[in-house]
């Protein structure tokens, strides 16, 4: 496909040798652009995007401790943090997590501090101090052999056992003075470095008004390979932590206290996001359950999903499209267990630059991030057809932003209309049509951003 422009270009009366110097300098060029973008999707992913300018309420959920203090008066907060990286130290023998990835999940407070920026009345955020609170086992957890076969080693089970417990303490502890009894945890995408993906969660609880527990699961990106293959080895990295951070989701889910979960994914992270939802689905349809009633799962919501179309669709609703799929001990193929608040919401952009080098790379019919309603492909309008009208929009819904900028991969924090809209959606619990919300009906379950000007 990449070469059927230059084919038409070069004409016929051309020389073989002549015409593979063109191909393999327009290879290069497109190679070259490929490799631009993905330099963007990386620093679109990890630049410092101002926080939204609200009325700064301070939670009385922000928890001082020990090793990580909060002090309200200078702006500084700490959110909870859960990742699969491998922890490093810092010249000042301070503590964080690299690139690489661990055998185990590791999970603390990261300490946020607000400052402004000289000269201007503007804050920003700044990582201050890391600490952690606990590790899991090392994967994959031993087995022993006994007379009925093999078993989990106790010394295994008894980690994971007061590892879990001692997270689901600090959740539980964080619930019980925070203004909401919800929590919001975010992924981010390609490229990004602990402290990025712990300053983008700071500028969404923020935005939140700090009323919420906020959590990052951060997974090993951002490492070395150059902008080319370093995206394929973030790409094998963000499979790698699905099971981590399943674990994770599950183990916040059943916190006492909790009321309600929103999972929150950017970029490549939507991708990690999709494969734990999916597996989560089908752990609940098969205990009879959904994941509302299982684990709480209000929103589930897609910031420009660097993701497969299909892909996408294949996972997110894999127990919708498997009635064989048992339903506690045999198949019922038309039970759909009830799905409560349970909501996806995907905020795409046609112009999303970005994106189109993850098309160009992965030969993908349409990255889900680039989704609009006159961008379907023509052999999937027919199932896209089966979403439409108000009864489906109650559970998913097809936002567009279809403003541009430099990259625009970014929008959901730089562009004011998306960020009001996102946080009507988690703070205020507001449907699409809710005139709280910023989007204007296309045709159910698709929205457009109403106010690009505004944004711009």
């Amino acid at each position: 496909m990449v070469n059927s422009h230059p084919v038409a270009l070069l004409g016929l009366g051309r020389t073989s040798t002549s015409y593979i110097k063109q191909v393999g300098l327009l290879n290069f060029f497109w190679a070259a652009v490929g490799i631009l973008l993905l330099f963007c999707l990386a620093g679109c992913a990890t630049q410092h995007v101002e926080p939204p300018t609200l009325p700064n309420t301070e939670s009385a959920a922000l928890h001082r401790t020990q090793t990580v203090r909060s002090h309200p008066s200078s702006g500084t907060f700490d959110l909870l943090y859960i990742t699969d990286r491998a922890p490093i130290t810092a010249s000042d023998t301070a503590l964080s997590y690299g690139a690489e990835r661990a055998i185990f999940l590791s999970f603390g407070s990261v300490s946020i501090a607000s400052t402004r920026k000289p000269l201007t009345s503007k804050n920003e955020l700044r990582v201050s101090a890391v600490s952690e609170t606990g590790r899991f086992p090392a994967t994959p957890y031993g087995v022993e052999a006994t007379a009925n076969g093999l078993s989990r080693s106790l010394e295994a089970v008894t980690a994971h056992d007061q590892a879990a417990a001692s997270l689901q303490a600090e959740v539980a502890r964080r619930l019980s003075t925070s203004d909401r009894k919800e929590v919001v945890v975010f992924i981010h995408g390609y490229g990004n470095s602990f402290d990025a993906a712990a300053l983008t969660t700071g500028e969404i609880c923020r935005s939140l008004q700090n009323q919420f527990v906020c959590i990052v699961l951060t997974w090993p990106a951002g490492g070395s390979g150059g902008f080319f293959f370093g995206y394929n080895i973030d790409r094998e990295s963000s499979e790698f932590s699905v099971a981590d951070l399943k674990k994770a989701i599950r183990i916040i889910a059943e916190t006492q206290g909790l009321e309600r979960l929103h999972l929150l994914a950017h970029s490549r992270g939507t991708d990690v996001l999709a494969s734990v939802v999916q597996q989560l689905s089908i752990e609940a349809y098969v205990s009879q359950s959904s994941m509302w009633q299982r684990y709480k799962i209000a929103n589930v919501v897609f910031f420009a999903p660097d993701i497969d179309l299909d892909v996408a669709s294949s996972k997110m609703f894999a127990w919708v499209s498997d009635p064989d799929l048992a339903f506690g001990n045999k198949p019922r193929p038309s039970t759909v267990p009830p799905q409560g608040p349970l909501h996806l919401t995907v905020y795409s952009s046609p112009r999303d630059k970005a994106l189109g080098a993850s098309t160009l790379l992965f030969g993908s019919a349409l990255r889900l991030g680039q989704l609009a309603v006159d961008r379907l492909p023509e052999n999937r309008s027919e199932a896209a057809s089966r979403w439409a009208g108000s009864q489906m929009a109650e559970l998913v819904d097809f936002i567009e932003f279809p403003g541009g900028g430099f990259i625009g991969h970014s929008y959901f924090l730089s562009n004011p209309a998306v960020k009001a809209d996102f946080i009507a959606l988690i703070r205020a619990r507001a449907k699409a049509g809710d005139p709280r919300r910023q989007i204007v009906e296309i045709k159910r379950p698709f929205w457009r951003v109403s106010d690009v000007q505004q944004a711009w």
